[in-house]
């Protein structure tokens, strides 16, 4: 994988224990980044990751908090300024979600989706942004989004409606900060293997899945670490307010392909 350029950088990344959040933590620290790992529950997986990092010659700390906690969130982005002296690079990436027919939802299930895919990049996007104004090198933001936020699948509305609001808030971020010298900006992987897919489907499922999409596989966590790193890279420096989409042709109408005779 192509490697970008962090040396100096410190980063935070909320949902890091596994799945794009580990990648996207691991990529950072290739490119020279001191990183935070966040999460909820797996710390043993988070810990191990911040062990890979250290392994590099990288500082790497865990922050176990829940997204959904302002407090906890704030607490968490002193946590890795006390640690590293700055935040340059925030990675929004934490999720849950249920998945039901809106009329038969848990509605406490329902709730807590919206409390940590929407309320909880929220925090975390306004506790970074806070922080690196308060600080001469200013800093980017990726807030890690799903084409859930425009594609409205079924039995995902909770998932649907966060995803949607947090792509508008993440733009709105982007044309307050922009004079600040602060980039904001959204990422939209596609269907990835990632370990939070097996809460919903089995191996066999997955596998038929796969199979069915444009690319006839899904995305590997790998490669949406890949685009993650390039949002917040030099390379990227007159991208804000954008929306990088790495889905391998989920959002366009390849159904309709089936007409040609092709599956």
């Amino acid at each position: 994988m192509l490697q970008y350029q962090f040396q100096g950088k410190n980063a935070l990344i909320t949902g890091s224990s596994k799945g794009i959040g580990r990648a996207a933590a691991i990529a950072l620290a290739q490119g020279g980044a001191n990183v935070a790992l966040n999460c909820s529950g797996s710390r043993d997986l988070a810990e191990a990751a911040a062990e890979e990092i250290r392994s590099m010659g990288r500082k790497a700390i865990v922050v176990v908090c829940d997204v959904s906690d302002q407090q906890a969130v704030d607490d968490m982005v002193a946590q890795t300024v006390a640690e590293f002296g700055s935040l340059d690079l925030f990675v929004s990436n934490a999720v849950y979600s249920d998945r039901e027919l809106l009329v038969n939802a848990d509605m406490d299930g329902f709730r807590r989706t919206i409390e940590v895919s929407m309320w909880g990049a929220l925090h975390g996007v306004r506790a970074a942004a806070r922080q690196m104004l308060n600080q001469d090198s200013r800093g980017r933001i990726t807030v890690v989004s799903s084409p859930h936020a425009l594609i409205p699948f079924p039995t995902a509305m909770a998932y649907n409606m966060a995803k949607a609001a947090i792509d508008h808030m993440a733009r709105t971020a982007a044309i307050e900060l922009v004079r600040e010298g602060v980039r904001v900006n959204v990422f939209h992987p596609g269907w990835i293997d990632t370990p939070g897919e097996r809460k919903f489907f089995t191996e066999d499922q997955l596998a038929e899945g796969a199979a069915s999409l444009p690319m006839n596989r899904m995305g590997t966590a790998a490669e949406m670490a890949h685009g993650i790193c390039f949002t917040l890279s030099d390379e990227a420096e007159y991208m804000t307010g954008s929306t990088l989409t790495m889905d391998g042709g989920v959002q366009l109408p390849w159904w309709s392909r089936r007409s040609e005779g092709r599956q």
